[in-house]
């Protein structure tokens, strides 16, 4: 029997290459950054004062950057109110982004079939951590939800069914999900601790099922798309009117989704 000393790639100059590369900090990038986060998230334009402030920038700095930002079609200033915004040239990215998705190329067949069955609307997310997750694909039924979501809507990594996902197969510190748990809103809002064994029965089912936790009225199922280590990094979502799902049916349908996330991850990273 080989020891472990003799075993390929174990040698210290291998382990020393597979470490990853120093990232070293680079001010103005993480300054833009930082700025079209800001007005991303901001429900009106900001003026320069309010952006600076809010992210303890030298206001000529700032402006710097904003003109910068401005000439490559990245953000908009308004000359009147002198207030800025994203402007279209974010747009070509994000729709860039979305077109080169490998899991929102494979997942989007498995969302129509589920929507047209069970007339519920199907969303593709993807997970940026625990702060928030993205839709990257969507099949939508013809029931009002209370919910707008399209392609591009963002919601909290850790709200209703694919929350309870994301905590359970996130794989994050338990302290760094209840922190973030605890700035969640809801429509009637699972004690921390309720939350957690919900957590666990994710775990050993494969899936989740809120009832109008989130959303009043709403019934929403979600499963985890997991790679080889059982790590989430996307999800499957069904939503629909708590009155079309008995409980009978929510697991059955929750057992589909599983399977329909099952198939989509044996494509996502079968090679």
């Amino acid at each position: 029997m080989k020891t472990p000393s003799s075993a390929p790639g174990t040698s210290a100059g291998s382990k020393s290459q597979r470490r990853s590369p120093r990232v070293r900090a680079v001010p103005a990038v993480t300054r833009a950054i930082a700025i079209l986060r800001l007005l991303g998230n901001s429900a009106s334009p900001l003026g320069l004062k309010a952006i600076a402030q809010s992210l303890d920038l030298v206001p000529s700095t700032c402006l710097h950057i904003l003109r910068a930002l401005i000439e490559e079609k990245l953000v908009k200033v308004d000359a009147y109110s002198k207030r800025y915004r994203l402007d279209l040239g974010m747009l070509p990215l994000a729709r860039a982004v979305l077109e080169n998705s490998s899991f929102a190329t494979l997942v989007q067949p498995e969302l129509d079939r589920l929507s047209k069955q069970y007339g519920l609307t199907a969303i593709g997310v993807e997970m940026l951590g625990l702060e928030y997750m993205i839709v990257v694909a969507l099949s939508r039924s013809p029931a009002r939800l209370g919910l707008h979501v399209v392609v591009g809507s963002r919601f909290p990594a850790l709200i209703s069914a694919s929350g309870r996902c994301v905590a359970a197969f996130g794989h994050h510190p338990w302290s760094d999900v209840a922190r973030h748990f605890r700035s969640l809103r809801w429509d009637n809002a699972p004690k921390l601790g309720v939350w957690r064994k919900e957590v666990e029965s994710v775990k050993r089912n494969g899936y989740s099922i809120d009832r109008s936790n989130y959303i009043n009225g709403v019934t929403i199922i979600a499963a985890p798309v997991l790679d080889a280590n059982q790590h989430m990094a996307q999800g499957i979502v069904l939503l629909g009117l708590a009155e079309q799902i008995n409980k009978s049916a929510a697991i059955a349908i929750a057992r589909d989704l599983r399977a329909a996330a099952q198939t989509v991850a044996m494509q996502l990273f079968s090679h």
